[in-house]
């Protein structure tokens, strides 16, 4: 979002082109946070680039006991809304992601779309 020419911001944006990108209302209220925290003057440039993003929303539920656990216990809802609404892939740069030992949802790392891996 801060660095068009990042990995991260050219895997999202070669996401975008190829699949529908669903975000939950837990990842956007992490992103002001976020940005409040660590960009308290570039909060301006999240509002503008979330309102000029194509995506759809999901409503984060509660956790499901049966949801697999994770290192990072808040990272478990965004597994719970990828499991629920069927997601097929999760792209995340997040290591406690790329350690879990799941079939469905697929996790992809920003160089993984770059290179067409997944």
């Amino acid at each position: 979002m801060i660095n068009d020419h990042s990995q991260a911001s050219r895997a999202l944006a070669k996401a975008m082109n190829e699949h529908t990108l669903v975000i939950c209302t837990y990842i956007l209220d992490e992103l002001q946070n976020v940005f409040k925290r660590k960009f308290p003057n570039k909060s301006a440039c999240l509002d503008v680039f979330l309102s000029n993003l194509a995506f759809e929303l999901c409503y984060t539920p509660k956790i499901n006991p049966d949801t697999p656990k994770m290192r990072d216990e808040n990272d478990r809802p965004i597994l719970q809304v990828a499991i629920d609404a069927d997601i097929d892939e999760i792209l995340t740069g997040d290591n406690d992601f790329h350690a879990l030992n799941i079939e469905r949802p697929v996790i992809i790392s920003p160089a993984d779309v770059l290179t067409g891996i997944n």
